[in-house]
């Protein structure tokens, strides 16, 4: 089941699910827009164009971190933006992220296939923000540019992301 933005309200009171920072107005009927940060991870200049081993060779290696009110992208590029928002999730509910679709029509992607907020999550989330539109685009920092939804678990998961998760625990 979906969490309307009531059963969204009725959870972060109750504690069992935290965004933070959230104002109000950032839920909808039936997700939570996330802002930009201001940390940016674009791809260093040495590996663009080189033959990369995927199974050798992670994100963090090819990646530096830039901390820019802005980030500007050319048609093509791609950059990972960071929320301002930290998500935890307990055990039984799983978010989906999502872009928004005043971006989308603008042909910037927030999300290539990473969109799962794991059960026991207990972190940001970092967007793989392309542009697939024919123009030069800038993006800023605080800009709602996501929306996750919420979904209920029939059971909770027996391997809750912050205890079993390799990647994105520390973000």
């Amino acid at each position: 089941m979906v969490l309307s933005n009531e059963d969204i309200k009725k959870v972060l009171k109750k504690g069992i699910m935290k965004i933070v920072p959230l104002a109000q107005d950032q839920i909808g009927p039936a997700s939570v827009d996330l802002t930009l940060s201001d940390e940016w991870y674009v791809f260093k200049k040495n590996y663009v164009g080189r033959k990369i081993d995927l199974s050798k060779t992670g994100w963090e290696k090819v990646t530096k971190l830039v901390k820019a009110k802005s980030m500007t992208l050319k048609p093509g590029e791609l950059c990972l933006g960071k929320t301002v928002e930290r998500i935890t999730l307990p055990s039984n509910i799983l978010g989906k992220l999502e872009g928004r679709s005043r971006y989308a029509r603008m042909g910037i992607s927030v999300h290539i296939t990473s969109a799962m907020v794991q059960p026991g999550s207990d972190n940001h989330q970092v967007l793989e923000i392309g542009n697939f539109s024919p123009f030069i685009a800038t993006l800023h920092a605080g800009m709602r540019i996501s929306q996750v939804m919420f979904l209920w678990l029939d059971s909770p998961s027996s391997k809750p992301y912050a205890k079993f998760g390799k990647i994105a625990v520390n973000q």
